[in-house]
Formats: C-alpha cells, structure tokens, sequence
C-alpha cells in the first residue's frame, strides 16, 4: 500500500499542531470574554459574545487544521 516513501506525522508534531490550533480557538473567545466583561461590566453579555466568538474560530479550524497538518 504505502512504500518506503510515505511522510507521517510523528506524535510530537501532532502535538505541537494540535495545541497550535486550539491556541487559535480559544485565545480569541477568551480574550472577548475577558474584554466585555471588564470594559461593559457584564458577565452575561461577555459568555455570550465569547461563545459567539468561539463558535465562529471552531468553524475556521478545520480549514486551519487542514492546510497545518498536511505534511508535504
């Protein structure tokens, strides 16, 4: 099936890639949060917007993950 040839990807890079990409979710939904609730003073507001925040990192993840884990 696969020759002498083939490229994979060792636990190490794995790991590294993989924390590279939930830095890329969770800093900005945290950061929302953490802004809105210190500038606006309120919590509600603030879980709101970083969960709005978050989903919408999650949705560009995938295609983040995809071009960082392909190994050429």
């Amino acid at each position: 099936m696969t020759g002498d040839g083939s490229s994979k990807i060792s636990i190490r890079e794995i790991v590294l890639k993989g924390t590279i990409i939930a830095l890329i979710v969770t800093i900005p939904s945290l950061s929302t949060f953490v802004l809105i609730w210190i500038l606006l003073d309120d919590l509600f507001l603030g879980v709101i917007l970083g969960a709005f925040v978050h989903f919408i990192a999650m949705g560009f993840s995938l295609k983040i993950s995809k071009k960082i884990l392909v190994k050429k």
